[in-house]
């Protein structure tokens, strides 16, 4: 029956596209984001012939235009637990555990994303989804009603229950059951401008952390940001404000480079939106914006362990051109060459044979260096999939205001995460280890 279902990478596609759609009727200025990382984009690929060659010989370059992930923030483990079922029927599997509580959020969180090649190829859409650590809430009365109300709310659709049940008892979805599946699940994530709660309750959680009210108040887990892959961050940085978008004051991440490494972000600031209080009363929640993402390549632990030091070196600052110059002047100890990277193990990479090396055996113990040079092989960056915590407690406090308290501060706890989850996360840094070994298996080198 394997033939007859819809395959998950068919789900996860229209489910994003449909996210998508909801996300910019939703939020206007996202569209706006889109347009111009689009332009950007098709810029950047003009004027670099190779890159774009590159990335095409690479099954990188049809990616790029649908690439999103988003972010989402769910209460209590039964909601994390069924959205793991939810998105493994998508092929999207819980990947990384990331303790945001030191930067003085209070959330513990991992990324929903495919793992495999083709899979990522045809669609890396991911959802970076925090958990509420309702034990880092102070006041005890304040607590136990956040408890409360979060047990009385079912995120969930009956229907998208019930189908998910179908597709665990059957094996997958027929074309019909797939269209309703996207539909019903989109719900989920659906912005609701009516509050399940009063409006001294929401300021009481409010006051306790922003983040706090946006999680506990809400019928739903809306969909707080959806981001755009660019293939040059600075200048969308720049051109933000003459599309009448508010970028926030610095690029998250590594500095400008030959050679891009993990990931840059940037965002537009929060809309303040109108909502309806359960008592009747009107207000504002400031939670949702767009952000615009660039991948580079991902760094083994040696080259993660020396980019952790060098941007704890570096600190943060308050205006990005001087921060990213000072950033640069920092990174200048980090290789920024391919063979570099290779040869110090830095980064991953992925191998293919050239046509000229067709019918030829490599010896187990070859140089990779000399066959690259000989024309034999060729070495593609693998793309980083994942997330940088401090990048991600960047992005969240500046659209969430100056609320991190250091008694919000709590300890990482990755066995509690995986408990509520119902199952690990995968370590990243083995993942892409995978991915390098099974490119130099096919090419006949180990």
């Amino acid at each position: 029956m394997s033939d007859f279902w819809v395959s998950t990478d068919t789900l996860r596609d229209r489910f994003s596209q449909a996210m998508s759609a909801m996300y910019q009727q939703e939020v206007p200025q996202y569209g706006a984001l889109l347009r111009l990382v689009a332009q950007v984009n098709q810029q950047v690929l003009q004027q670099d012939s190779a890159l774009a060659r590159r990335l095409a010989d690479a099954g990188e370059l049809d990616r790029i235009s649908v690439e999103r992930h988003g972010a989402i923030r769910v209460g209590t483990a039964a909601e994390l637990s069924m959205l793991r079922q939810l998105f493994a029927i998508m092929g999207m599997y819980p990947v990384g555990y990331y303790d945001l509580s030191q930067a003085g959020v209070p959330v513990h969180s991992t990324v929903f994303r495919p793992i495999d090649d083709a899979a990522l190829r045809r669609n890396p859409f991911r959802l970076f989804t925090s958990l509420l650590r309702l034990e880092l809430i102070e006041d005890d009365t304040l607590r136990q009603q956040a408890s409360e109300i979060l047990a009385a709310r079912d995120i969930f659709t009956p229907r998208c229950r019930e189908l998910v049940a179908v597709h665990q008892q059957q094996g997958g979805f027929d074309q019909l059951q797939a269209e309703e599946f996207v539909r019903e699940a989109l719900e989920t994530f659906r912005w609701h401008q009516q509050t399940t709660v009063d409006r001294a309750t929401w300021q009481a959680l409010n006051q306790q952390h922003r983040l706090v009210a946006d999680v506990v108040s809400f019928p739903g887990c809306h969909i707080n940001h959806l981001t755009p892959r660019t293939l040059d961050i600075d200048q969308v940085q720049l051109l933000m404000p003459q599309q009448g978008i508010a970028p926030k004051a610095i690029i998250e991440g590594p500095p400008r480079r030959r050679i891009p490494i993990l990931l840059r972000q940037t965002s537009f600031k929060a809309l303040d939106e109108p909502v309806r209080f359960r008592d009747g009363e009107q207000g504002t929640h400031t939670a949702r914006f767009g952000e615009i993402e660039q991948r580079g390549v991902a760094l083994t632990a040696k080259g993660r362990a020396l980019y952790d030091r060098l941007l704890a070196q570096a600190g943060s600052g308050a205006e990005n051109q001087q921060h990213q110059q000072h950033l640069a002047q920092v990174f200048s100890a980090f290789p920024d060459d391919e063979a570099t990277l290779r040869r110090e193990q830095l980064a991953w990479f992925a191998y293919r044979r050239t046509e000229q090396a067709a019918g030829m055996t490599f010896a187990a113990d070859s140089d990779i260096e000399t066959l690259i040079e000989r024309g034999l092989l060729l070495a593609e960056p693998i793309v980083y999939e994942d997330f940088l915590p401090v990048s991600a407690a960047g992005i969240f406090q500046s659209n969430l205001g100056d609320e991190a308290r250091a008694q919000a501060q709590g300890h990482a706890s990755r066995e509690k995460f995986e408990q509520a989850l119902g199952a690990p996360v995968s370590d990243e840094l083995e993942l892409y280890a995978l991915r390098e070994r099974a490119s130099k298996q096919r090419c006949g080198l180990v």
